[in-house]
């Protein structure tokens, strides 16, 4: 059925949904002035005007002159919004081959849902750890954002670069895109919403543990304390009921229920996907040395609780707990320090990544500090790093700082052969990652 209303209502209707002033509608090609006169009725869009407008409105030109929306669209629609549910909640592999499928049915009246499934299946990469072809495709996305800026925004596509490069060991060309979109965000005044929250936990990844007071840093403070680390409640049960019943409706034909339905499972999930997000941002910050006691330990420890809420995020909640442990050594709480290195340990049966290491570490300090015998901790967390041999996101960076810091620690047992093997063993994981070789990217940061 067609929809109520004139082309100026539908006109308008879509462009206040899409938070575009009439400028912004016109573009470099009409006047605003003209926008103004076709949503007010006193002027009917040429056939090439109303497709210009379709493709900056993000619907077809049926729909903008005939208030017609094709099937093809909602079944497009849909298709996103059950490929993001699998990459948020399911398979992410999954996930790319369903983006990977819309991109390839969508027809050139649909330019802006076929840009959104691109950038699905570049973040479905980059959750599959396919760093290098993560890259590639988040690098054309922001070409084609330069030239097309109604279709995709820069801003997010920056933010997903930084973290690609962090993730494959790339630390320098991390922290200047993160610079990039930091640039942005203060131009826009963005301090909150997720494009906030991921800034901030790229900005602050991508920082050395020692730094103090700087622009990014000051930033990332800035999040943290108008949203902090909230509560988190695991609505999986209702992600997956809302899930289901979208896939039913659409198996029944009710394309608009189904859409509505997939909506709703998204929605529920958003403010658990935030809050873990925050809750790596406030880990990242606890671990700062430069951050006083007090707020390092309220930050990481509200990080622990969202962390241990989700059976998925067991490898962040054991990395939690080595950073409030540290943060408790800091205080001068040897006690609680150990106690919390264990309960890390406890988490860490799979053996992956260096929390087994870091909480070995954790306890060989606690021991040195009480004049005890450490070399039971020191000859276990040697043993987990050498066995280490599987990448995680960041662990390179990690292995290297725990290699340094099990070369301190020979040096106070009085141990200098080994002391000096662990330190040549920090050199070699603190190079870059070769899980980009051979990828050819655009170089440029900034335009």
């Amino acid at each position: 059925m067609p929809s109520q209303g004139t082309i100026g209502d539908r006109v308008r209707g879509l462009r206040l949904n899409r938070r575009m002033s009439q400028a912004q509608l016109a573009g470099p090609d009409l006047s605003d002035s003209y926008v103004s006169l076709i949503e007010s009725g006193k002027r009917t869009p040429t056939p090439v005007v109303a497709r210009l407008l379709a493709e900056r409105l993000g619907c077809t030109t049926e729909f903008l002159l005939h208030g017609i929306e094709p099937r093809q669209r909602i079944d497009t629609e849909l298709g996103l919004r059950h490929a993001e549910l699998e990459l948020q909640h399911g398979d992410p592999s999954v996930a790319a081959d369903r983006f990977t499928e819309i991109v390839k049915a969508a027809d050139e009246e649909n330019a802006m849902l076929t840009a959104h499934a691109r950038f699905g299946r570049a973040r479905a990469l980059e959750a599959q750890g396919r760093l290098g072809q993560a890259v590639e495709a988040f690098e054309r996305l922001r070409r084609e954002a330069s030239a097309h800026p109604e279709r995709l925004a820069d801003l997010p596509l920056t933010i997903a670069l930084s973290r690609c490069y962090q993730r494959a060991g790339d630390r320098l060309r991390a922290r200047d895109l993160a610079t990039a979109a930091l640039q942005q965000a203060e131009r826009l005044s963005i301090t909150q919403g997720e494009i906030a929250v991921d800034l901030a936990a790229a900005l602050v990844e991508a920082r050395s543990e020692r730094e103090s007071e700087s622009r990014e840093l000051g930033y990332v403070q800035r999040v943290l304390g108008l949203t902090g680390v909230p509560q988190v409640v695991d609505r999986s049960g209702e992600i997956q009921a809302l899930w289901h019943a979208s896939a039913a409706a659409a198996a029944g034909e009710d394309s608009a229920l189904a859409v509505r339905l997939a909506d709703d499972a998204i929605m529920a999930g958003r403010q658990a996907r935030l809050s873990l997000q925050l809750a790596r941002t406030a880990m990242h910050w606890s671990r700062l040395t430069t951050v006083p006691v007090d707020e390092a330990e309220r930050l990481i420890s509200a990080a622990t609780e969202a962390f241990a809420t989700f059976p998925g995020t067991a490898r962040e909640h054991g990395e939690s707990l080595v950073v409030h442990a540290r943060v408790m050594l800091r205080a001068g709480a040897s006690a609680r320090a150990s106690e919390l290195a264990t309960s890390a340990l406890g988490l860490s049966q799979d053996r992956v990544g260096t929390t087994p290491a870091e909480a070995h570490l954790v306890l060989a300090t606690v021991a040195f500090d009480e004049g005890g015998d450490a070399s039971a901790h020191l000859r276990d967390a040697h043993q987990a790093l050498d066995t280490l041999d599987r990448p995680v996101f960041g662990s390179d960076r990690q292995a290297a700082r725990c290699w340094r810091e099990l070369g301190d620690l020979y040096g106070r047992a009085g141990s200098g052969t080994q002391q000096t093997a662990a330190y040549r063993k920090a050199l070699e994981a603190a190079g870059v990652r070769s899980a980009m070789a051979g990828v050819t990217v655009d170089a440029t940061v900034s335009r």
